[in-house]
């Protein structure tokens, strides 16, 4: 029995953990294109800018575009590409380069035509990223991905 129990607790405590380090987000709209579709399912891992790399797909809040529909509603979350880090010099939302305050972070769609970033809010504080995407998990047309 207290085998059982212990088992039972390393099990649990192992999930707890696992849902605080990682998350699953799906991807919504084609700001990703080519690299992710809308609907593809991503395996997120927890992190902060400093645990950031140029060129990583991010995801994070940006600032919205409108003013959200009531007090409370949370932001909706964004897939991007890091583009810059802190104390890279970036192109600011006036075309100007100006360096990537300290944590911060710039990112930008693959899809730049279609895609809503840093481009036009600036860097965006890193209090707003959830974490980086560590693989796909499965795509819109419901393949799984292969395993690593």
């Amino acid at each position: 029995m207290p085998v059982t129990l212990a088992l039972i607790s390393t099990a649990l405590l192992a999930i707890w953990w696992l849902r605080r380090r990682f998350v699953v987000v799906t991807v919504t709209g084609p700001s990703m294109l080519p690299t992710l579709r809308h609907g593809d399912s991503l395996l997120v891992r927890r992190t902060r800018v400093d645990g950031l790399r140029h060129g990583a797909v991010v995801v994070l809040e940006l600032p919205r575009q409108v003013a959200a529909p009531g007090p409370g509603v949370p932001d909706r979350w964004s897939v991007k590409r890091v583009v810059g880090l802190p104390g890279d010099v970036t192109a600011g939302i006036d075309g100007a380069e100006r360096p990537v305050p300290a944590g911060c972070v710039a990112v930008a769609g693959d899809n730049a035509a279609m895609s809503y970033d840093s481009r036009h809010v600036g860097p965006v504080a890193g209090d707003r990223l959830l974490g980086v995407v560590v693989r796909r998990l499965r795509s819109a047309d419901g393949e799984v991905a292969p395993a690593r």
